[in-house]
């Protein structure tokens, strides 16, 4: 098996299990029979999807073949051996149904029911669901790896960690651009200014993807916790682009993201490094944290309201730098409608309220 065929094999089962995690979100009927499963204090197995398999691997159990509901799934629940489910949650196929996977398909699990329903996940493409009435939990299997579904108290706790971080991350990447842009004016970035910042880009991204797994699997919970993701992380992916696009050595918009998801495959603590930065942005000169940084002026030039989208591009082709940016500023702010600049003049005056210069 090849690289590619095993990427998208990850990549199904990575699709199969947030369907699952879905599929089992509060707000869905699947989740309310889980919690009426629970509060009867029941033991329950059931597989949904990947019928033709889940079937052949058993046996005995009653034909039902009828239209899926929460009370239903509960009542059936009380028999023993497992309900089974097709894969859109609109049948239930049987009831009481025993099945027999290959006892020798590996799994860590002790109880029976888990045990089967680990078994029962690497056999077949199913989602397995298991309901312990002892321990009261329930978890979900996807190619034979369990996930335990949280409460949505407990998950609530997470996400008020995870906004209260992202929160102060986000004031603190906005102060830190803001200075930022008073130091490329000024033409006294070092190395470790850029270090700083880009380690808070991926703080704050890394708390979002966290954030993102918690709004899936509180699903009609989620709303106003989706809401706060969107306020945090606006505007947040354009200004990484462009920044990385400011200090790398090679500036294009392939390149950027390539370094974007090298500096994502890092681990936050170890980009703390301003010598693993800049290797990640392509310098090979072993530059420290002092080395003074020379921007293109990209995300500054983004920020200017006259500064339509893709002229921040041409204006840096022309000029080459920031720094040649406001030279030619100072020297002549009309050479700007030369490049397509609408009002040039508009344009130094940003530049230069930007720069303290402002009359």
């Amino acid at each position: 098996m090849d690289a590619s065929q095993l990427d998208n094999g990850a990549a199904e089962r990575e699709q199969r299990f947030e369907a699952a995690i879905r599929n089992t979100a509060p707000g869905t009927p699947m989740r309310l029979a889980l919690d009426m499963i629970l509060a009867g204090h029941l033991g329950a197995l059931i597989c949904v999807g990947d019928t033709e398999n889940v079937l052949a691997a058993g046996d005995d159990g009653f034909r039902l073949d009828v239209s899926f509901t929460a009370n239903r799934l509960f009542e059936l629940c009380k028999m023993d051996g497992a309900v089974v489910v097709d894969r859109d949650l609109t049948k239930i196929l049987r009831a009481n149904y025993h099945l027999n996977p290959d006892p020798s398909l590996p799994t860590s699990e002790t109880g029976t029911r888990h045990r089967t329903a680990a078994r029962m996940s690497l056999l077949t493409k199913a989602t397995v669901i298991a309901v312990s009435s002892r321990r009261s939990v329930v978890h979900v299997y996807v190619d034979g790896k369990g996930y335990e579904l949280k409460s949505v108290g407990s998950l609530l706790s997470t996400v008020n960690q995870l906004t209260v971080a992202m929160q102060n991350t986000r004031n603190q990447l906005d102060r830190s651009l803001l200075r930022l842009t008073s130091l490329e004016l000024d033409n006294v970035v070092t190395l470790g200014d850029v270090t700083d910042i880009f380690y808070l880009f991926e703080v704050l991204l890394s708390a979002g993807e966290e954030l993102d797994g918690c709004i899936v699997q509180l699903g009609s919970e989620g709303k106003v916790t989706r809401m706060q993701r969107e306020e945090y992380l606006a505007g947040v992916d354009e200004a990484y682009t462009l920044m990385i696009r400011d200090y790398a050595v090679d500036s294009s918009e392939d390149a950027a993201r390539a370094i974007r998801k090298r500096l994502h495959d890092t681990v936050n603590s170890q980009l703390r490094s301003a010598r693993l930065v800049a290797k990640l942005l392509g310098f090979t000169d072993g530059r420290g944290e002092d080395a003074i940084m020379t921007p293109l002026g990209l995300r500054t030039l983004s920020r200017v309201s006259v500064v339509r989208e893709g002229m921040a591009d041409k204006i840096v082709d022309e000029y080459g730098s920031l720094q040649e940016v406001l030279e030619a500023v100072d020297d002549d702010p009309s050479r700007l409608g030369e490049i397509g600049v609408k009002n040039p003049g508009v344009l130094a005056n940003s530049l230069h309220r930007m720069w303290g210069k402002g009359e």
